[in-house]
């Protein structure tokens, strides 16, 4: 009775570890940085609404790459210094890595930071950059097989740090009749508007709440070493100031962690090989800009400085599992998309024709979208993905997802915690909740890249949380 007893114990204790007839189990990962700077130059540069190009490089651009393998399961996960990805190209790059790997492209997770200084892969509201996009995907997979190169044994664990001061809701309800309105957005009697400035007295309240979690997945050596730390936070890009190619503030996080954890624990502890990430989380309603106080002082690499800082603050107490076990779910959703009428797309046309010199405002950006939606297919095939490793929850959005849907999902997550990545695996543009789009203003008009039906939110996060609820019955 006393041996069952204490058997009992640690299997309490360890719920990851194996029985007495069991093989031991190994938990394994591999890191690897793959450069994405543009090889040719200039390129047009994204995050405009007109194109801009550019031949300056501030820093460069880089394909992050994390291989775990828990001994039956390998899952990859890649951040690109990219705005997004397509659809499309993520799963030619996924095909690329199943072909060189093995690793299943349903195993497969591929992210853009949304940095706003890099080229356009994804096509939006301007044509994408199919050059440079030949050059990208085989880079994608050169760096998965080397992460896998590099599998080692490894310790894992979690932890949610805090950082309230570089995002804030930029999405505002206004008086009535003093929200900005754009006759080529599908939308009328806007009540909302984004960034609508300090000293702008018809604003009323922001519409939302946002996210304000650092969540941190951190891998180390069996004798402690960082291998990664793999962060999470729901805020837009910063900017880098003029028309220049830079990953923003995810690659300061990345430089910062790393000389942190140096600090902390000395540089001859931390491997070259170290790879930090910042992912985007759930900012598609957010920015560093808090427009209820006055206007503060902040750049990308004050705010890669303060998310790295929120960062190292719970990771130096990390509890780190031997083994955990690894999940992946993938489910493709069909989705309506908001399509122009005849009629809408003939007074875009009628517009476009009155402007000889090309179009030169955002109400003549949304009209050229317009005519480009003339032929838009009727469906979106959207791709999520639900991840586990250990008692952790990971999901994939494809889309910049608000604030208020990247809470629900981690209050109605059966992990703890839980954290979202967006444009993950393709970009929809905007999503929206159907509250949001009741209010309309930018972040609601309809384009190329925002053109999912209202209610395609509750589609998105109903059937992610189911997902995680999948992969939690499968203990």
């Amino acid at each position: 009775m006393t041996r069952l007893l204490f058997c009992l114990s640690l299997a309490a204790l360890f719920p990851f570890c194996c029985t007495a007839n069991e093989p031991v189990k190994q938990f394994r990962a591999g890191t690897a940085i793959v450069d994405i700077t543009p090889e040719k130059l200039p390129v047009v540069i994204v995050g405009n609404f007109f194109p801009k190009p550019s031949d300056k490089i501030v820093d460069p651009l880089h394909a992050r790459c994390l291989v775990l393998d828990d001994g039956k399961e390998r899952i990859a996960l890649v951040i690109l210094d990219l705005i997004g990805i397509p659809v499309a190209a993520a799963d030619e790059a996924k095909r690329l890595i199943e072909a060189e790997t093995k690793i299943r492209c349903d195993r497969i997770m591929i992210s853009g930071t949304h940095t706003h200084t890099g080229p356009r892969v994804a096509g939006g509201a301007q044509k994408a950059d199919e050059s440079y996009k030949a050059e990208l995907l085989p880079k994608i997979a050169r760096g998965v097989a080397a992460a896998v190169k590099n599998l080692a044994p490894a310790k894992v664990g979690w932890a949610v740090g805090n950082d309230p001061n570089n995002v804030y809701c930029r999405r505002f309800l206004m008086k009535e009749g003093k929200a900005t309105t754009n006759p080529f957005s599908g939308k009328t009697n806007d009540r909302a508007q984004m960034n609508p400035g300090h000293a702008n007295p018809n604003k009323i309240a922001r519409t939302g709440p946002v996210d304000t979690a650092v969540s941190v997945l951190s891998v180390v050596s069996p004798d402690n070493k960082p291998i990664a730390v793999f962060a999470n936070y729901s805020t837009h890009y910063a900017g880098v100031p003029g028309n220049v190619i830079s990953a923003d503030y995810f690659a300061v996080f990345a430089a910062r962690i790393k000389e942190k954890i140096a600090e902390k624990i000395g540089t001859e502890n931390v491997p070259d090989s170290f790879l930090g990430v910042m992912s985007n989380g759930t900012s598609g309603d957010a920015n560093c800009i808090d427009f209820l106080n006055p206007n503060r002082k902040f750049d990308y690499k004050s705010v890669g400085e303060d998310t790295a800082q929120a960062a190292m603050d719970v990771w130096t107490n990390i509890q780190y599992f031997d083994w955990v076990p690894l999940g992946m779910v993938e489910k493709r959703i069909t989705i309506n998309n908001r399509v122009p009428t005849p009629e809408e797309v003939q007074a875009a046309k009628d517009h476009l024709a009155k402007l000889p010199d090309g179009p030169k405002v955002i109400s003549d950006d949304y009209a050229e979208g317009t005519v480009r939606m003339e032929n838009w297919p009727k469906t979106s095939e959207v791709p999520l993905q639900a991840i586990r490793i250990g008692e952790l929850g990971i999901t994939a959005l494809p889309g910049e997802i608000y604030g208020i849907t990247g809470l629900l999902i981690k209050a109605r997550s059966p992990f703890m915690p839980t954290f979202n990545i967006s444009l993950a695996n393709g970009s929809f543009g905007y999503v929206p909740t159907a509250e949001q789009h009741k209010l309309g203003g930018y972040n609601t008009w309809r384009r190329p890249s925002c053109c999912l039906e209202v209610n395609a939110e509750e589609m998105i996060r109903t059937t992610i949380i189911d997902m995680l609820k999948e992969l939690a019955a499968k203990q």
